[in-house]
């Protein structure tokens, strides 16, 4: 397996495609077999769609619009919100396959129906893959995951995450080979010739503040204790609401630090959690998440730091190292999901943050994406989906 990646911030969609792909084949030294590309809404996907008629008909094609910018081992790439990073794999042994499909109002069949397309994209019929890499339209995350395990089963490893732009404006796009959409389940199912390891955190601590959650509808939360929710969540996070109406409002760059976690699990007497970003108060006292809450229910209000959001990064590529059981010499590439809010939280920290992820990887290639929903497995080896997440994906012998 040979794994290398390359980027351009060039302001023409064709230029930065072009200089990106070049330095790809250059680094890998031939077109690659599997190619992950990752990009800003500044570059439309119809342009991108077009310039990847360059390759040929064999290359299998993933990719979807990250917010303000990539990542690679080389640096964080982002100007004036304008980027594009490429991520291509030869692996002769391996099998790769991409499938798309629309949502259509039924996310969970549109997930069934993209999964069957990889898997007969893939040339193995029959054969389970290894791991389900997942890019979709935010919104719908938990129905599509419930789509896959419809076909693979519950437990069979599924990570990605939700494709983003630049200001929450719905302007994210996703792309293969034949397509490009946005509105849509987009899947690469993977069968590598080397193994692959995943790992999926956040960079959060439980407070003391908890309840359970009396009253939901998917991912409006009515009730905790069986007092209106947006009151419940205002008294827990003291004055970090003083400034938004009793009436409600939007709360999504205000809540970055202090979601809201459930407890899946714990090792040892370590507990993981996943969260729930709120993002708005109703005027009915509900409130709003970016992923579902279950009545019945464990909510607690988490809190993070900028230094903790920058040191999870690389914690979070060493567990899928140290999962993987992979030494340092062994590792050959890797995908990293960093959720945008956190991004934009330590946003000058970045350089940061891919110091991280360089030592942990051994300096090896890795891309970098920020989305609007994060996927992978925490203890129970069943797939979640969650918000202010990580989750990396590592390949190595």
């Amino acid at each position: 397996m040979n794994i290398a990646t390359s980027w351009s911030t060039a302001r023409a969609t064709q230029a930065a495609f072009d200089a990106a792909l070049a330095s790809l084949v250059t680094r890998i030294g031939s077109d690659p077999e599997y190619l992950l590309i990752y990009f800003t809404e500044a570059y439309p996907a119809d342009e991108l769609l077009a310039a990847l008629a360059v390759l040929p008909s064999s290359v299998k094609v993933q990719g979807c619009t990250s917010c303000l910018g990539v990542m690679t081992e080389e640096g964080m790439h982002g100007e004036d919100g304008r980027a594009l990073a490429m991520l291509g794999i030869r692996d002769e042994g391996g099998a790769y396959g991409v499938g798309m499909a629309p949502i259509s109002g039924d996310p969970r069949a549109a997930a069934r129906a993209a999964l069957a397309a990889a898997l007969a994209d893939s040339g193995r019929p029959g054969e389970l893959p290894d791991i389900v890499w997942l890019n979709a339209t935010p919104g719908n995350e938990e129905a599509v995951l419930k789509g896959i395990g419809d076909m693979l089963g519950p437990n069979l490893p599924v990570v990605g995450g939700s494709a983003a732009d630049n200001t929450v404006a719905g302007a994210w796009q996703l792309l293969t080979r034949h397509r490009a959409a946005s509105d849509a389940v987009l899947v690469s199912v993977m069968m590598p010739a080397m193994r692959v390891s995943s790992s999926f955190q956040s960079g959060y601590l439980p407070t003391s503040h908890n309840g359970i959650a009396t009253s939901t509808t998917g991912r409006i939360v009515h009730t905790i204790e069986d007092r209106p929710a947006a009151e419940v969540y205002r008294e827990w996070t003291g004055g970090l609401l003083d400034g938004v109406p009793a009436a409600g409002g939007n709360i999504l760059a205000l809540t970055t630090l202090a979601p809201l976690g459930r407890m899946l699990g714990k090792v040892g007497e370590v507990p993981f959690y996943t969260l729930s970003h709120p993002d708005a108060l109703l005027p009915d006292g509900s409130l709003s998440l970016f992923s579902e809450v279950l009545a019945g229910e464990h909510l607690v209000l988490m809190t993070g730091s900028t230094a903790s959001l920058v040191a999870r990064a690389g914690r979070v590529a060493k567990a899928a190292v140290d999962l993987g059981s992979f030494a340092a010499d062994t590792i050959r590439g890797a995908v990293v999901v960093y959720c945008a809010g956190c991004m934009m939280t330590v946003q000058d920290r970045l350089p940061d943050v891919v110091a991280e992820l360089n030592a942990a990887l051994g300096g090896k290639p890795f891309i970098g994406i920020f989305t609007f929903g994060e996927q992978g497995c925490l203890l129970d080896g069943y797939p979640s989906h969650g918000n202010l997440m990580i989750s990396s994906l590592v390949f190595g012998e």
